[in-house]
Formats: structure tokens, C-alpha cells, sequence
């Protein structure tokens, strides 16, 4: 979430709907002068919370530089303290306007809950939106165009991850199904959850769809969800051609895939990351987690391939990581 860009789109919304009617040249003016500057165009308690969002999570970012250099007692106290932090402002963020999702969302998410008990909250607080209404979507193409609207979609995004987390795949499915529908350019790679919901329904037709749905330009999430899926299929042969694929396609994706690495909650949502990056197959694997914990020989069988160990390991050679 980039919550100063957001900020900066609704303070320049709200003031065009003071002023009036304003050009294309005139509005893209008016956008620069609020971003060099944003807090002097927050006049509204939406937005005043939303700056409050803004400043907490800089900070929270802010204070993770330098955890590699602790060791896991000091790292697990500085990540309590800072989810801590974040918690707290998200809460006074909210007393502001109660209205606020994204203060909502992130509370829930600091406060790192078994996945279970924050499915309940996130089911609840999306119920509660509903009753409250907030703010309608203002176009009929891709609802992420609405920035007023983009607080829903991370919710429900939130939602069909922590699905996925707590084993409830028909529910992560059908709920990444409803933001990509929603938001078709899907920005959120809901499409990504999907992927794997999919793999371990063994919906291959459904797979497939998806797939074709986004032009078949992989990722981390589709090349692993397809092995997953076709070695859950017992389609041995195709299997390993996938995960070859994998392993050739995604940088660093063996070494994620054999030594998964720890990895911080998304706050709200899965950060940015290089297409096809180490840091893509991290987040990939990990997401991957209760399913490939569902399919025990999975992961044996992928050790059985020569060449996947050996390219994991050369990947840790060439970064300096642990093998």
C-alpha cells in the first residue's frame, strides 16, 4: 500500500470538487501541488486518518532496517514493539474516522493473530463495511480507478490470503475471484491466491482459465501452483517439466522452495517486489505453505531432482546464504 500516493489522490479529488470543474492541465497542477505538499490539503477526517495510516506505516518500515544484524530474541521483542506501534496509531487513526478501513485492516493484521482467529475478525470487519456502506465506486470499469474504493479490495484480498492460510481453499478461491472481477487489472495479484487455491482443489479446467485469463504470463505463484497441481494430479512427467520451469523462470525459486525463509506479515497487502525476483518466489513459497504442508511428499520428491538442489545451492553460494 502506498498510502501517501492515495492520500494525495483523494486531497486532490476533494479539492477539484470544491473549486469545480477543472482541464486535464489543470487538475494534473493541482495533483503536483498537493504532492509537494499533502498535509496542507488535508482539511477532511477521512483523509486526517488516512495521513495518521500514512506516517505509522513510514515508521514501521522504517524501524525494520537493521534485523538482520539481531539475533531471533532481539528480532522477535523490536517486531513486537513495532507491530505494537503500528497497532496503536492504526487505533488512533480509527477515533479520527471510525470510517477508516485501511486503519482497520492494518490493526487487525498488527496484531498478529493465529490465522484463524484473524479470519473472524477480517470476515467481521468486512461485515461491518458492508453495513456501513462507505464510499460507492464512482466508475463501472476497473473499481481500482476508484480511489475511495481500494480500501474494499485490500480487505477482500486480505481475506482470500488468510483463506488460503487457514485451509478454507473454495473460500480463498471464491473470494480472490471476486476482487479480480471486481478489479480485473487485479494490482493486488489476487490472481496469485487464486492460482494456488486452485492447485490444491485440483481444478486443473479452472487452472487453466485463469491462466488464459491473464495472457499465461507466469510467475512465481502460477509456476509453483502448476507443479503443485500437477504432482497432486500424479502427472509425474508434466510435474517435473513444471518445476523445471520453476526453477528456470524464477529467480532463486529452488532455493525459496527447499530453504523457505521467514517472511513479514503484509501490511495490508503483498509488498512490491521485481517480476520474477528472489523476493517473488519468497513470497510465493511462503504463501504456498499450507499447501505443500497438506502434500507431505512433495517436497521430498522435489529434492529428489540433482539439479534442482544444485541450483538452489548455487544460488546461496552466489548470494552469501546459509545451505
Amino acid at each position: 500500500m502506498n498510502a501517501w500516493d492515495e492520500l494525495v489522490e483523494r486531497c486532490a479529488e476533494r479539492r477539484r470538487e470544491k473549486i469545480g470543474p477543472l482541464s486535464d492541465e489543470a487538475f494534473a497542477e493541482l495533483r503536483l501541488a498537493v504532492r509537494e505538499q499533502p498535509t496542507a490539503f488535508v482539511d477532511d477526517p477521512a483523509e486526517e486518518a488516512l495521513l495518521i495510516v500514512a506516517r505509522a506505516l513510514d515508521a514501521y518500515r522504517a524501524k525494520t532496517l537493521g534485523d538482520d544484524l539481531l539475533d531471533d530474541d532481539a528480532y522477535e521483542r523490536a517486531r513486537r514493539q513495532r507491530l505494537g506501534l503500528l497497532a496503536r496509531a492504526c487505533r488512533e487513526a480509527a477515533e479520527v474516522d471510525e470510517g477508516c478501513l485501511d486503519a482497520r485492516l492494518l490493526e487487525a493484521l498488527a496484531a498478529d493473530a493465529e490465522p484463524d482467529e484473524l479470519l473472524g475478525r477480517l470476515i467481521a470487519l468486512e461485515r461491518e463495511a458492508g453495513r456501513r456502506g462507505g464510499a460507492p465506486r464512482t466508475g463501472t470499469d476497473d473499481a481500482w480507478g476508484d480511489v475511495w474504493y481500494r480500501p474494499r479490495l485490500r480487505l477482500r484480498a486480505a481475506v482470500a490470503r488468510t483463506c488460503l492460510d487457514t485451509a478454507r481453499y473454495r473460500m480463498a478461491a471464491s473470494a480472490a475471484e471476486s476482487v479480480i472481477a471486481t478489479s480485473p487489472g487485479d494490482p493486488l495479484g489476487a490472481r496469485h491466491t487464486y492460482a494456488l487455491a486452485l492447485a490444491r482443489l485440483e481444478d486443473e479446467a479452472g487452472f487453466d482459465q485463469l491462466d488464459a485469463r491473464f495472457s499465461r504470463h507466469g510467475n512465481p505463484w502460477s509456476h509453483l501452483a502448476r507443479t503443485l497441481l500437477l504432482f497432486k494430479l500424479d502427472r509425474m512427467s508434466a510435474a517435473r517439466r513444471a518445476l523445471r520451469g520453476y526453477d528456470e523462470l524464477c529467480q532463486g525459486g529452488a532455493y525459496a522452495l527447499l530453504r523457505p525463509t521467514y517472511v513479514e506479515t503484509y501490511l495490508p497487502d503483498r509488498p512490491e517486489a521485481a517480476p520474477g525476483s528472489f523476493e517473488e518466489s519468497t513470497f510465493a513459497v511462503r504463501e504456498a505453505e499450507p499447501i505443500i504442508a497438506d502434500t507431505p511428499d512433495f517436497i521430498n520428491w522435489a529434492q529428489g531432482h540433482d539439479w534442482l538442489v544444485a541450483s538452489a545451492e548455487r544460488f546461496a553460494r552466489e548470494r552469501g546464504l546459509d545451505w
